[in-house]
This record gives C-alpha cells, sequence and structure tokens, in this order.
C-alpha cells in the first residue's frame, strides 16, 4: 500500500445541487401562489383623460360589479346596508372621502342608487374611479381616412 500516492486530495467544488433543488421549489411555490394574491374584483371601468390623484391614506372603495353586487373595499355588502357600513368605517377617520367604483356595463340607475346611499351616509367627497384611454377607435378611423386621403 503506498501512502501518499496522490489520490486521496481534498475536494474542493461546492455541491450545488440540494442549492438548486430549494430553489426550483420555493419557483414552483410562487409561480403558484402568485395568481392568488392579485385577486380583485372583475370591473370593467369607464376610460378618461385624466390623470390619476396621489393617495394620502388608505381609501375606502365601494365597487358595484356587472352582477349589480356591491362592495367596500373587497367585503361584499347589500345595498340597504351600504350606509351603515360606511358611517361606521369612517367613525375612526378624519376624511370622509369615498371612491365609487363601477362597472362600465351596470344600468345607470344602479349606480344612481349607489351613489345616492354614499351621499346619504354623509360623505362631503366623492371621486370616481376609471381607467385611463386607450387609443379610441374614432381617432384611428380619423387618421386612416387622412392616411387614404394623402395617398
Amino acid at each position: 500500500m503506498a501512502i501518499g500516492s496522490g489520490t486521496d486530495r481534498l475536494m474542493s467544488d461546492i455541491n450545488v445541487t440540494p442549492f438548486v433543488d430549494v430553489m426550483l421549489v420555493l419557483l414552483i411555490i410562487f409561480m403558484v401562489t402568485a395568481p392568488m394574491m392579485t385577486q380583485g374584483l372583475d370591473v370593467a371601468l369607464p376610460e378618461v383623460a385624466a390623470k390619476a390623484l396621489p393617495a394620502e391614506q388608505e381609501q375606502i372603495v365601494v365597487t358595484v360589479n356587472k352582477n349589480n353586487e356591491v362592495f367596500i373595499n373587497d367585503d361584499a355588502v347589500g345595498l340597504d346596508m351600504l350606509g351603515d357600513k360606511l358611517l361606521k368605517i369612517l367613525e375612526t377617520r378624519s376624511s370622509r372621502e369615498v371612491y365609487f367604483r363601477a362597472d362600465k356595463d351596470i344600468p345607470w340607475g344602479m349606480g344612481v342608487r349607489v351613489m345616492s346611499r354614499i351621499r346619504e351616509a354623509g360623505i362631503e367627497k366623492m371621486g370616481i374611479v376609471t381607467e385611463p384611454p386607450t387609443e379610441a377607435p374614432a381617432e384611428e378611423q380619423k387618421k386612416e381616412t387622412t392616411q387614404k386621403a394623402e395617398s
């Protein structure tokens, strides 16, 4: 037996296989849970050209979805209880401000009833949440007409 033959050297490589296994498991966990974290109410908002206002504190948002269901900050509430719930929430706040968010396809009367209940609760300031506009089809048609006329 040859002692010190040179084949018993220390292994200086780091085994990264366990690290890669753990990272892949974490990646899969994040990929599965990420869609659940962005849950919200499916509301198609109308589009406007006005700029968004900066937020100062946590906002109270009253939402009406396409099924005419009313929500306060993602919590379902009946239209008849809307005013009472808003009063309870606003007891601890100095600012009596509410944002109204409604699907663009709800009947106009439903939107008016919800806004009326918000006003009856003593809300002094109510903002309406909208989407920024995409290029309007009318503007696209004008551009196409202009381009055709030029050629």
